[in-house]
């Protein structure tokens, strides 16, 4: 199928457009000084204030950039992580296959931050994810999916 420009263009400024309205509710409802723990087994989220969780999340792995290797690898393609944390992401593989957009169902590419960044926000849309988070650990960012917020 061959690869529609335009179109892959407008669906990421759509998307893009969406995940930020959405990550502005998401950094208003969190304030400052709040801390976080993320849970791959259970994927979960808790943010705390002084000690104190006030909200919760299920999380999805997107995928994580290996710094030290400066590549991005899709969760749907790494199988070490925990089933619970791909969560839904093999859809995200799908649309792309289904679609003809590159970068969705290719197991890994060199990082560049502007395709992360459409990967990031187009998997939001495909999964009509809440908001998105990254953290990183050691040498790895991890790019996540929020869903299904819970407390105040």
């Amino acid at each position: 199928m061959e690869h529609d420009h335009q179109e892959w263009d407008r669906i990421v400024q759509e998307a893009t457009t969406r995940a930020a309205a959405r990550q502005e509710q998401l950094v208003e409802q969190l304030g400052d000084d709040v801390q976080y723990d993320w849970d791959l087994e259970q994927a979960t989220i808790t943010w705390s204030r002084a000690g104190q969780a006030f909200r919760t999340a299920r999380l999805t792995l997107i995928g994580t950039v290996s710094l030290a290797e400066s590549t991005w690898l899709w969760s749907w393609a790494n199988d070490s992580l925990p089933p619970a944390s791909v969560g839904d992401m093999p859809k995200v593989r799908q649309y792309g296959e289904a679609h003809g957009y590159p970068v969705l169902p290719w197991p890994s590419f060199n990082n560049h931050p502007g395709l992360v960044k459409e990967a990031r926000v187009v998997s939001a849309a495909v999964l009509d994810a809440t908001a998105l988070w990254t953290d990183q650990s050691g040498d790895v960012v991890l790019h996540f999916l929020l869903h299904d917020l819970t407390g105040s």
